[in-house]
Parts: structure tokens; sequence; C-alpha cells
């Protein structure tokens, strides 16, 4: 492992090398990994902005759309300046501005079933920071095929979910949890009902505290059991998520293509 590190990077990440937990061998981790984030909105945003400010090397950003007045409230890496603009475009300046030793990789597209595989295939691990049920159960289909660690959140009005998903480590995976997509209209999205924007600040954070984990395999992973946040109640639990032997996607009988996904299943982000 390449601990040679220069004079800049001892300072820039000094108080991550003064933790016990990560040292130098940790940021020699996180600069060598490579992470894919699909959803440049409420929580990819912080998700980006902290994995670059914490060193990870490269970078993977995909999203579809462009920066409106709505997004602001709670998409932190766009700001007003940015409006119309492309939002991988302004999330990747934005993740440049605060540390320009790392790689990102800005990629405006819709992910469906015809590119997710490739979109994924040089990344060790995938975020879900989208909020389209398509592409959650896309994307989860897609790292269990793959065998890649996919790390998804959720918001909705106050509340908040997160789950660290690894079936080729033996754990669940996302249809372990959600079987099949609700029916349409079941569950509004943040547009129909809103979210406080700062929700989607804390999941996201908590995101990348559990992608920078993984990376460096310190503490306890989450891989088995799903964090709730309701904001309101000021209330955080976790619950036991068993690894569903039926299940459709990661069972023994599981999918093997991505053929009963319709396309295109757009990037939503929240």
């Amino acid at each position: 492992m390449d601990l040679d590190f220069s004079e800049a990077e001892i300072q820039r990440y000094a108080r991550h090398i003064l933790l016990a937990e990560v040292g130098g061998t940790g940021q020699s981790k996180l600069r060598a990994a490579r992470v894919l984030i699909a959803g440049a909105g409420g929580l990819g945003s912080p998700l980006l902005l902290y994995l670059a400010a914490a060193g990870v090397g490269t970078i993977g950003l995909v999203d579809d759309d462009a920066v409106e007045l709505s997004n602001l409230q709670r998409q932190v890496a766009h700001g007003t300046g940015d409006l119309g603009r492309p939002k991988v475009d302004s999330a990747a300046a934005a993740a440049r501005r605060i540390n320009p030793l790392v790689e990102v990789r800005p990629v405006r597209a819709r992910i469906g079933p015809g590119n997710v595989l490739d979109l994924i295939r040089d990344y060790d691990i995938i975020c879900d920071g989208t909020d389209n049920f398509d592409t959650r159960f896309l994307l989860s289909d897609a790292c269990v095929l793959a065998g890649k660690t996919l790390v998804s959140a959720a918001v909705l009005r106050f509340e908040g979910q997160l789950g660290v998903f690894r079936p080729h480590a033996g754990g669940p995976c996302y249809r372990c949890l959600h079987p099949a997509p609700p029916p349409p209209g079941l569950v509004p999205s943040c547009g129909e009902a809103g979210v406080l924007g700062a929700v989607t600040g804390v999941m996201g954070t908590l995101q990348a505290t559990e992608v920078l984990k993984e990376i460096m395999g310190i503490g306890e992973t989450l891989a088995g059991r799903l964090l709730i946040w309701d904001a309101l109640a000021m209330r955080m639990r976790t619950i036991a998520l068993p690894r569903d032997p039926e299940c459709p996607s990661c069972g023994a009988h599981g999918y093997r293509d991505l053929s009963h996904h319709a396309e295109p299943a757009p990037v939503c982000a929240g």
C-alpha cells in the first residue's frame, strides 16, 4: 500500500491521520478507492462533498438533471449562479474546489438497464442518492449481479433511512427489504410531499460516513441492519435486516440479468 504522502496531503488529512482507526494506512485506502454516486441532489450533494474532502481518490457522479431554483433549499453542492447548469458539472466543480487532489468524473446520463453495469463496473462502492424506486431497484439488482457494495439512503418529509447492502459477502440486498417497488402513486416523491432540507444533509453525511468505514474496514458495518431517523422526534434506531433466501434478486433463484427492468429508469435526485 502506498503510504507516500506529500506534505500538502499530510496537512490536508492531518485530522484523519491522527485517528488510530484511520492513520496513514486508512488514508491511503481512501486515496485508492473508487466510489460512484447516483444522483447529485439532496443526498448526493453532501455525500460527494464529504467524500471529496476525505480524499476518496476517484468519485464518479451520474445525474441527468439541470439545477432548478427549487433544488437550492437542500442540494448544497449547487448555488443560485448554477441555475440551468447540469447538476453533475455544478457538483463536480464544488467538489474540486474543496479538494483538487481527487478525481471527480461527472457523467450526465440516465441510468437504465442498458448502461448501469457499464456505469458501475470500475467502482468499488455504489451510492444510491436517487428519489426514484425504479432506479433504486435497478441499482440494487445491478450491484447484486456485479458483486458490488451498495450504500443506499432515502428521505421523505422529516424522515430518513440508510442501509449498506453486501449480498456478495453474505448480507441482504435491497430487495430483501423491499421485494418489489410499491404501486405507482402509493409513496409520494419529495416533489409531492416535501422534505426538510437539513434532513437530506444529515442522511447524506451519514451515507458518507458508512462509505468511508467500508473503504477503510473500520467500525461496525451497517450491513444486515437498517438505520431509521425521525427528525421531528429526534429519534434514531436500527433494525435487523436478515437475508431472504427466497429473495428474487440475491436468493438462490434470483435474477441472472436485468431484462425484468424497463427502459429508461431516470436518475431523480432528492
